[in-house]
C-alpha cells in the first residue's frame, strides 16, 4: 500500500517535489512555513491540483495530470487530521466519527466507539468538542480520519494547538496507535524534534524542492539538510529498552551502546524507546575517563569526521550497532589527532537528555487495521 507522490507547479508557490511512503511507515515532511509541505498534503487529499502531478496508492491512480485522472476527495480513501482538527461543534465525538464513514455502513455507532477507544477515548463518545480538551479533540480527529478506512493517513501539524505536556503524551499515543496501522502515514511539521522522535524517514523541503530524503538518522546527520531546516542542533537517535526505574530517580536503559542512565522515563520495563542525544552534549575521550560525574561513558570507534564552515566538526562514532554524533571544535579534533578507525569514548551526562527527547519507539509488523 505504498504512497507515491510527484507534484510540480509554478503557483501559488514554485513546487517540484516527489517522495514515496511505504506501508506502515511514518514519513515526516519537514521545512519552514511556506516551503510547500501542506500543499503536498492537499495534493494527496485531492484538495488542490498542481499543474503537473501524479499520486498513486498501492498502484491505484488518484491523480495523473498527464492522462487526465483526478479522483475527487470523497473517492480517495485518505484520512486527514487538520491543524485545527475541524470537528463539527454541534456533533458529539461519536457523531463526528460516524460522519466520516460510508453511508449505510453497518454498526456505525459501535465502530465509532471502537475507534474512540483505539485513540484512548473510551466513555467519551457522547461529549461535544467544547466538552473536550485540546488533546482529546485531536484524538477524535484521528479517530474520524481512521473511520474512512484510509489507504493513507495525513497529519497536518496535528500537535501545534496543544501545550507541551499534552503534546508529549500525544506523541506516545500516536506511536502506540501505529501498532494498529498498516497504511503509510505522512506527517507535516516544522518541529524537527517532533519529526525525529516520531518519523521513520524524513523529507526536507525548501522553497518547494526536496533537498534531502532518507532515514531520520541519515537526515539528522546531514549538515545541508539541517541548514535547510534552519537548525544547528545535530543529534543522533539511539534505540533502547527500559530495564528498571532506580530509587535515585534515574531509569536504566539497555542499548547497543551498553547501559544508559537517564532521568526517570515513563514506561514499564521492556518498553522500547528512542533517545535523542544532541551532538553538542557529547564529549570525546581517547581513554576511558575515571572520576567523572557523567554516568554514561560509551565505547566506540570513529567512522568519519565531517567539517563545517565554522570552527566545528561532527564526529561520527559507531557504538554497538548504532551511531552517536559529537560536535567538537576542529582544534580539539586536531589536538586528539582523531581519524576514522580510532577508538574513543563518548561521554553523555544523564541530565543532558531532556524529557521530551525520549519517546516510545514505534511498533512495527503488528498492523491490525
Amino acid at each position: 500500500m505504498a504512497l507515491e507522490v510527484m507534484a510540480r507547479a509554478s503557483t501559488p508557490i514554485p513546487l517540484d517535489a516527489s517522495f514515496r511512503a511505504e506501508p506502515g511507515e511514518l514519513l515526516a515532511l519537514v521545512g519552514h512555513s511556506g516551503s510547500g509541505k501542506t500543499t503536498l498534503l492537499r495534493t494527496i487529499a485531492g484538495l488542490w491540483r498542481p499543474e503537473t502531478a501524479r499520486v498513486t496508492v498501492d498502484g491505484e491512480v488518484w491523480l495523473d495530470t498527464a492522462s487526465g485522472v483526478n479522483r475527487p476527495p470523497h473517492r480517495r480513501h485518505v484520512g486527514v487530521v487538520f491543524q485545527n482538527y475541524a470537528l463539527f461543534p454541534h456533533m458529539t465525538a461519536a457523531q463526528n466519527v460516524i460522519a466520516a464513514m460510508d453511508p449505510g455502513a453497518p454498526n456505525m455507532r459501535s465502530e465509532a466507539e471502537r475507534l474512540l477507544a483505539l485513540v484512548n477515548l473510551p466513555g467519551l463518545a457522547d461529549r461535544k468538542p467544547a466538552q473536550l480538551s485540546g488533546g482529546q479533540q485531536q484524538r477524535v480527529a484521528v479517530a474520524r480520519a481512521l473511520a474512512r478506512r484510509p489507504q493513507a493517513l495525513l497529519l497536518d501539524e496535528p500537535f501545534s494547538a496543544v501545550d507541551r505536556a499534552t503534546r508529549e503524551r500525544l506523541y506516545d499515543e500516536i506511536i502506540a496507535l501505529r501498532a494498529h496501522l498498516k497504511m503509510p502515514v505522512v506527517l507535516v511539521t516544522h518541529d524537527v524534534n517532533e519529526a525525529q522522535l516520531l518519523a521513520d524517514r524524513m523529507v526536507v523541503i525548501e522553497k518547494g524542492r526536496v533537498v534531502r530524503e532518507g532515514t531520520t538518522a541519515e537526515v539528522m546527520a546531514d549538515p545541508e539538510a539541517l541548514r535547510a531546516m534552519g537548525i544547528r542542533e545535530i543529534a543522533a537517535m539511539l534505540p533502547a529498552i527500559i530495564v528498571e526505574h532506580l530509587d535515585d530517580g534515574l531509569t536504566r536503559l539497555d542499548a547497543a551502546t551498553g547501559p544508559l542512565f537517564l532521568p526517570t522515563i515513563e514506561g514499564a520495563p521492556g518498553t522500547r524507546v528512542r533517545v535523542r542525544i544532541m551532538a553538542h552534549e557529547v564529549i570525546l575521550a581517547r581513554a576511558r575517563p575515571e572520576g567523572l560525574s557523567a554516568q554514561n561513558i560509551l565505547a566506540g570507534k570513529v567512522t568519519r569526521i565531517v567539517s563545517g564552515t565554522g570552527p566545528g566538526v561532527i564526529v561520527h562514532v559507531a557504538v554497538g550497532g548504532d551511531e552517536i554524533l559529537a560536535r567538537i571544535t576542529r582544534r580539539a579534533a586536531d589536538q586528539m589527532r582523531l581519524q576514522a578507525g580510532d577508538a574513543v569514548h563518548a561521554i553523555v551526562k544523564s541530565m543532558a537528555v531532556a524529557r521530551d527527547h525520549v519517546a516510545r519507539a514505534p511498533a512495527r509488523g503488528e498492523a491490525a487495521q
